[in-house]
Formats: C-alpha cells, sequence, structure tokens
C-alpha cells in the first residue's frame, strides 16, 4: 500500500507538469480541425469596446494607464475608457480624470469583481475589455483580442502577460511555462483560466460573479459551460511588474488562491456538468490536479518516509530526492544560483496553494484583497 502511495502520488505529480502538456501536444497532433486564423479579421470593421480598469489605491499607476490605453491603435470614437476605483483614498479618481478617462466611477470599497460589474453595467461597448490598474498593453493588443470575436463562438479572449523587474522571484519562468501549456489548451478545447492584465468577454456572455472570486479562474470554465469558446490569443501582448522576490510571490499567490478557493470548492469549476469531453480532461490535468500538488506531495514525502524507514531503496531515493530540492529552496537566498532559485519557487508557489486553502477554510474569503506593493 505504502509503496502504490508514492508511485500514485509521483505519477500524478508528473503528468500535472509534464505529461500533461505532452498529452496535449499529442492530441493536436491527431486532430484534424484548426481554429480560423485572425489575422485577417484585424482589419474588420472594429466594432465599441469599453476597457475597464478596477483599481483600489493605485495613484502611483493610473495616469500610465488611461494614457497607454488612450494611445492604443483602436479608432477613438469605438474606445471607452473607464477607470472603477474600489474605495481609493489616495488621489487615484483625480489622477484618473486628469490622465483623460471617458469615466471614473467612485464606488465604495468592495472588492475588484463588484468595481467590475458596476462599471459593466454602465458600459456602452459590444466587448468589454479588462485590465489591471498597472498593466501596460502593447500598441496592437486591443486590436488582437478584437479579431477572435470574428469567431461567433468565442466569448472570451485572454492575452500573453510578460513581467517586468528582476530579483529572486522566478514568476516569469513559470508563465512562460504557463503560457505554452495556454497556446495548446486554446487549439485543443479552449484554456482553463485567464489572467488579469489582458482580456475580453462579449457583454452577452458578462457574467456576474460571487464577490470573491475572480474573472481569471471562473470566466472561462462558466462560459464553456454555457457554450462559449474561452481562447488565449498570446498577439495580444501586457507587460506588468512582478514581485521582487520569492517571498513577496508567496504572499501574492497566497492571497489569490485564498480567492481562488471558493471556486474551486463550491463555484462548480469542479463538476463535470456542461464540459465537453476533452474540457473536463483539461479541468482535470490542469487545474484539479495543480490545486492538489501540495497534498501529493505531502503524501509523497510521508510514504517515502516510511519506506525508508524500513530500509527500502526506492523510499531511500525518493526520500533523498525531496531532501535535496527543499534543501536547495532553503539554500537559495544564500548563494542565488538559477537551479537553487527555481527550487525555491516551486516549495513556495506550492505552498502558497495549501496556505491560501487554510486562510479560506479559518477564517472565510473578503471580497477585497491588497495588493502586493511594487506589483500587479
Amino acid at each position: 500500500m505504502t509503496r502504490a502511495v508514492l508511485w500514485s502520488s509521483l505519477a500524478l505529480l508528473l503528468y500535472t507538469h509534464a505529461g500533461y502538456p505532452a498529452l496535449l501536444w499529442l492530441l493536436l497532433r491527431l486532430r484534424r480541425e484548426h481554429d480560423a486564423d485572425p489575422r485577417d479579421a484585424i482589419r474588420m470593421e472594429p466594432p465599441s469596446v469599453s476597457l475597464i480598469v478596477a483599481a483600489h489605491d493605485e495613484a502611483g499607476v493610473i495616469a500610465g494607464r488611461v494614457a497607454n490605453a488612450r494611445a492604443l491603435d483602436y479608432p477613438r470614437d469605438r474606445l471607452d475608457v473607464i477607470v472603477a476605483s474600489d474605495g481609493s483614498t489616495d488621489g487615484t479618481i483625480e489622477r484618473a480624470r486628469a490622465a483623460g478617462a471617458d469615466r471614473v466611477l467612485e464606488l465604495p470599497r468592495g472588492g475588484k469583481v463588484a468595481a467590475q460589474d458596476a462599471a459593466v453595467e454602465l458600459a456602452h461597448g459590444e466587448l468589454l475589455a479588462f485590465s489591471d490598474a498597472n498593466s501596460a498593453w502593447a500598441p496592437d493588443a486591443l486590436r488582437h483580442l478584437v479579431a477572435r470575436f470574428a469567431d461567433p463562438r468565442i466569448g472570451y479572449v485572454c492575452g500573453q502577460v510578460g513581467f517586468l523587474g528582476r530579483g529572486s522571484n522566478q514568476e516569469g519562468v513559470y508563465w512562460r511555462y504557463e503560457n505554452a501549456v495556454r497556446a495548446l489548451e486554446s487549439r485543443l478545447a479552449g484554456i482553463t483560466a485567464g489572467n488579469g492584465a489582458i482580456y475580453a468577454v462579449r457583454r452577452s456572455a458578462y457574467l456576474h460573479l460571487d464577490p470573491r472570486t475572480s474573472h481569471d479562474l471562473s470566466f472561462p470554465f462558466s462560459m464553456v459551460k454555457r457554450g462559449w469558446r474561452a481562447v488565449y490569443e498570446p498577439a495580444a501582448r501586457a507587460e506588468e511588474r512582478m514581485a521582487p522576490t520569492v517571498e513577496g510571490e508567496f504572499r501574492r499567490k497566497r492571497r489569490m488562491m485564498r480567492h481562488a478557493w471558493p471556486t474551486v470548492l463550491a463555484g462548480g469549476l469542479l463538476s463535470p456538468r456542461g464540459y465537453p469531453r476533452l474540457y473536463a480532461l483539461e479541468v482535470a490535468s490542469h487545474r484539479a490536479l495543480r490545486y492538489t500538488s501540495p497534498a501529493l506531495h505531502l503524501a509523497l514525502l510521508m510514504a517515502s518516509a516510511a519506506l525508508a524507514a524500513r530500509r527500502d531503496r526506492l523510499g531511500r531515493a525518493a526520500l533523498a530526492a525531496q531532501v535535496a530540492v527543499l534543501a536547495a529552496a532553503g539554500a537559495a537566498p544564500v548563494v542565488p544560483a538559477r537551479p537553487l532559485r527555481l527550487a525555491r519557487y516551486y516549495v513556495l508557489v506550492t505552498g502558497a496553494l495549501a496556505a491560501g486553502l487554510w486562510d479560506h477554510l479559518r477564517e472565510g474569503t473578503p471580497t477585497s484583497w491588497e495588493r502586493e506593493p511594487g506589483t500587479r
């Protein structure tokens, strides 16, 4: 039984991180149909777009965000820039207006989702685009997002986010991997999550969510359940500044996972009802297994230790490998070699999944949150 726990835990961890992308690649090789190339659609008559930026105390970046939005390569009379201030008290409202936002909403503190909902109620666009307050979009990003909606099946499009800044944080490495997986998912059955930096939805597909959660995780799978497709468009590019340290990234991801667990546990993500078969496979492989990875690691460690105590060679080897990874993670602050930094990033980010669950179960999840200083 102990060996079975060891092998099954190890197999599931290897599958979700490495085997799953390989399976996506193989399934796409076997598949004959392909999505239409959206490049020609960039030249179509542009629909009206409302670009919504929810902001809480973002005085330091909001003027730049509005200026960046106004400078996009998109007909100005077809673009409506809305800043939804979520209880800001630091001058965000005044700076957004001075920068030229078309509308600035002064809202009581209710959280990001509530601010976005309020902005949508006043938006006039056929399409709704969303951005973080400290994101910067490439000039053609909106055109690339909009072009995908030429396909009437598509309800949600997420762009590609890159990260600025240096330090011990290895978030950029993770997102290069994540974007590669999303590109494969998008071509197969649809993406299972987005990002807050750059995405858009059809107004007719917009959903009002539990305010404790986020569009990033809930929109893609919820739209698929309603018959829409959720896709990734890598040509729509945005940049954000990441936390300079992996410890800051741990705190950020812990906060994010505290808001993700209500969706995972009770929001319908894990219910296969309404999913096409291939999308159900994606959710099980990319979401369910990824969120259970702390438990899988714990099971692997306990099984390895139990076998090692019996002088089992397999158990000793497995335990030694896990201790080596933990030791590398612990040594990273002293010896900042890239492999050690990657080990520390993986250990802390995996721990953030469990810490976010602990926070949610112990104290619940509020509708609002505080971002890590200097980051998105």
